[in-house]
Order: C-alpha cells, then sequence, then structure tokens
C-alpha cells in the first residue's frame, strides 16, 4: 500500500474512531464521560509496546548481522513509540485528574510506562550525542534490546502488583470484560491507531533513508 493510501485509510479509521468513542459506545456508569479517553488511551500504550518490541528485534538483527537497515528501523520505530508512550502517559493523566483527584501518583504501571518512555528517550540521545554510526549503532542495539526486556514486565505490572492503575478489562480474570459496543469501540480506536503507527514508521523510514543518502554523497563528493 502506497504511503498515501494508507494515510486517507488512517484518517478514515480514525473518524469512524472517534465516531465510535465519542457517540457509539455507552456511557460508562461510575466515571461517566471522561471513560471514553479509554478508547485511545489504551491503543497508545499497546502501540508503543508494539514500536519497542520492534526496536529489540532490530536490535537483536542488526547485532547479529551487522545490517544497517536493522538499525534503521529499529531508530525509526523508537522515536515513533515515544510519541506514541507520551501520548498514552498524557491521556492517563488526563483520565486520572477527574477520576483519582491526582494528576500521577507512583503506581507500577505509571512508574514503569514512564520509565519505558525514558529508557527510549536515552536511546534516542545516544544516537544524537555519537555521531559516528560504526560507534553510536551497536550502542543503541544494546540499549534497545535492554529497554524492549521492559515491556512485558511493563504489560504484566496491573497482574502481579496491587495497583491504583484499572485491573485489566480484557482476560483479567474474573470480572473483567467490556460491554460489547465498548468492545468495538476500542476494536476499531486500537485499529486507527495501530494504522497511524505503521504510516508514520514508514514515513520516518523514507526520510531516514534519504538522509543516509544525503549524508553519503556529501562524503563522496568531499572525498574527491
Amino acid at each position: 500500500m502506497k504511503d498515501r493510501t494508507l494515510g486517507i485509510v488512517t484518517l478514515a479509521a480514525f473518524v469512524a474512531a472517534l465516531y465510535f468513542a465519542l457517540i457509539y459506545a455507552p456511557t460508562e456508569t461510575t466515571m461517566g464521560e471522561v471513560q471514553r479517553i479509554f478508547y485511545f488511551h489504551v491503543p497508545a500504550g499497546i502501540t508503543s509496546y508494539v514500536a519497542f518490541l520492534v526496536v529489540g528485534v532490530g536490535s537483536i538483527a542488526f547485532l547479529a548481522t551487522r545490517d544497517p537497515k536493522w538499525d534503521r528501523l529499529a531508530y525509526c520505530s523508537a522515536e515513533v513509540g515515544v510519541v506514541f508512550a507520551g501520548a498514552n502517559i498524557a491521556l492517563g493523566m488526563l483520565w486520572a485528574k477527574p477520576v483519582w483527584g491526582i494528576w500521577w501518583t507512583w503506581d507500577a504501571r505509571l512508574t514503569l510506562q514512564l520509565l519505558l518512555a525514558l529508557i527510549f528517550v536515552a536511546y534516542l540521545m545516544v544516537g544524537a550525542y555519537i555521531s559516528d554510526a560504526s560507534r553510536r549503532a551497536p550502542i543503541q542495539a544494546v540499549v534497545g534490546v535492554l529497554g524492549a526486556v521492559n515491556v512485558p514486565i511493563n504489560y504484566l505490572a496491573i497482574r502481579i502488583w496491587r495497583t491504583q492503575h484499572p485491573s485489566p478489562v480484557i482476560a483479567g480474570g474474573e470480572g473483567s470484560g467490556l460491554d460489547a459496543d465498548m468492545g468495538i469501540a476500542l476494536a476499531v480506536a486500537g485499529a486507527a491507531v495501530g494504522l497511524l503507527y505503521v504510516y508514520l514508521l514508514r514515513r520516518r523510514l523514507a526520510v531516514e533513508r534519504t538522509r543516509q543518502e544525503v549524508e553519503y554523497l556529501e562524503q563522496v563528493v568531499t572525498a574527491q
């Protein structure tokens, strides 16, 4: 699928997601309208997990093959993943204030999600401060692998520890589950956010490939 077509499909998916989240889904009894943030908060968090796992896979592949395409994939996915992690945290804070009465608490899930985002901010900082690709890429790859290890720990946080964060609503055991219409709204929003990740990753990869080609040509011209 071409990027232009993917962008149009992603936009259409977001329009549908807004309809299902804000209009179609019923109002939650306890939290009221603020609960509708859930339909984008959860997909943003899940998408950040996917993005960081892609970083981990790309980093392992780079360490095994030293092929720069894997380093490029990992780096670009890390950039996009930090955006989604930040959106997940911001939306969670907007949800927490009216429900918990506070913007933030050092809850296990919240703390681990913040730590996950900061690990990959550090990953990106390595790329910003080490200009020599032959030195930068292996160090970044190690940080990327270590960061990806945090993803399953983060995911399991609300299953392992007692937290202020809500318990899992999907496959969370007795008492968990979603209203059918809420489940549809979550699925549509999840698809929209997933498409946005793919679109942004593809565009970022295209920009990075162009940047590297220009850098290579500059080195060739300088050497002549």
